[in-house]
């Protein structure tokens, strides 16, 4: 930046020295000014990137148990985490989020916090069963976290089977119908799963089973980014191949599909 200072000749020594005290302090001004702006750049540049390593870092991988008594396996992929609990088809994708006094905090598609972790290590688990959080342990490796393959008899043998539960649940046919490529094969297989467990939660809640009243197909397609949809009779989920295996919308995301929101 150029600053002009205008200049004219003193008609004493005394102006002279006053005109010259006055440019010198107006640069002297200037130069704390932009050390000023300089260092707080330099020190949020440093707050952006101590939170950027914080969510960089995920959780230790393996098997973890919560004071409340459950039981999950925790991996990692990129920037998320994964998460699925013991006897539970499901695999959550949780995405970190930067909490006061440095914790993280992992929340899944539908916004809801289920991990916090201290910037010591510490991990609190959140569930229906601890709502307020449970301090988890580390109990050792766990299983890979990935998503089911199945060939394509197993596959319609699948569709089959899930589509009785609900028929059955419901006292009406329910259609499951899958229209996707092979590169999303393994997640229409983890969405199906999912969507149809949703659906049996749902119904067998007193309060919530009336919005399944109108149900009367599950369908499966491959788009550009994860959706779900209950429009009319129809359940759509749009998976994604692109995006991994948070290409699918999770059971919570799904539920608040049917459910009325405030």
């Amino acid at each position: 930046m150029i600053f002009s200072v205008p200049v004219r000749t003193a008609s004493t020594p005394i102006a002279t020295t006053l005109a010259l005290a006055i440019v010198v302090a107006g640069l002297t001004a200037t130069t704390a000014a932009r050390a000023q702006i300089q260092g707080n750049a330099q020190a949020e540049q440093s707050r952006a990137l101590r939170n950027q390593d914080r969510t960089d870092s995920l959780p230790t991988a393996g098997r973890y148990v919560a004071d409340s008594g459950e039981t999950f396996v925790l991996g990692g992929s990129g920037r998320q985490a994964l998460l699925r609990f013991e006897r539970r088809d499901e695999t959550w994708v949780l995405r970190p989020t930067p909490a006061p006094r440095g914790d993280i905090i992992y929340r899944n598609d539908a916004g809801e916090q289920v991990l916090r972790v201290t910037p010591d290590g510490g991990m609190t688990i959140f569930t229906p069963v601890a709502r307020g959080g449970s301090p988890v342990s580390f109990a050792g490796p766990g299983p890979t976290l990935s998503p089911p393959s199945l060939g394509p008899a197993e596959l319609f043998n699948l569709m089959a089977r899930r589509s009785g539960m609900i028929t059955q649940a419901l006292g009406r046919l329910v259609e499951i119908n899958l229209d996707t490529g092979d590169d999303s094969e393994s997640l229409a297989v983890d969405a199906l799963i999912i969507s149809t467990d949703a659906v049996m939660r749902i119904a067998r809640s007193p309060s919530a089973r009336p919005s399944l009243s109108r149900l009367r197909r599950i369908t499966i397609i491959e788009g550009d980014r994860a959706a779900v949809t209950y429009l009319s009779s129809e359940l759509r989920i749009v998976v994604a191949p692109s995006q991994g295996l948070a290409g699918r919308p999770s059971s919570a995301r799904i539920i608040r599909a049917f459910l009325p929101q405030d």
